[in-house]
């Protein structure tokens, strides 16, 4: 059983990494059709979105006074690997596949580490596993409805 710095880290970076890295892929998809771009793009949150969320994470663990100085640089690096090697993977298909494909592959595979993620903790806490698993999927969707619509906009009015 991880420890609660680092599982805060895990939780953390899966998520956003699933949620950022789908956003990203799918509004650079539908406003560029490049997968230059898609591919970019990933290595770009995998680095920088990473270490930005190590920090979020750390600067939030220090506010709440409560952790010690080890406790938050363990929820800062268990935040930057975990979103720095899921973003990665998000790589795999599109190197692999046509960009059209990558991107459903990559949608699949993202909500399914994020239900996952989401079924593990609510049976953690005692929770409805459907409703937390519902919510979580929800939000995800919802995101990536939005950076969708947005990539088609910018796509039509830059592209």
């Amino acid at each position: 059983m991880l420890n609660h710095s680092i599982k805060t880290g895990v939780c953390f970076g899966l998520t956003s990494g699933v949620i950022t890295t789908l956003g990203l892929m799918v509004g650079l998809n539908s406003g560029t059709h490049s997968k230059p771009a898609v591919l970019g793009g990933i290595l770009t949150i995998a680095v920088a979105d990473a270490f930005s969320d190590a920090l979020g994470i750390h600067i939030a663990e220090e506010s709440e006074n409560t952790h010690t100085h080890w406790e938050v640089w363990q929820s800062t690096i268990a935040t930057f690997l975990s979103k720095f090697f899921l973003a990665l993977t998000f790589a795999v298909p599109v190197l692999l596949l046509d960009l059209p494909t990558a991107v459903i592959v990559s949608v699949v595979y993202g909500l399914s580490v994020l239900g996952a993620l989401s079924y593990y903790l609510a049976r953690e806490q005692g929770d409805i596993p459907a409703r937390v698993v519902s919510e979580h999927l929800g939000i995800a969707l919802l995101v990536i409805v939005a950076t969708h619509t947005v990539g088609q906009w910018i796509g039509a009015h830059f592209g």
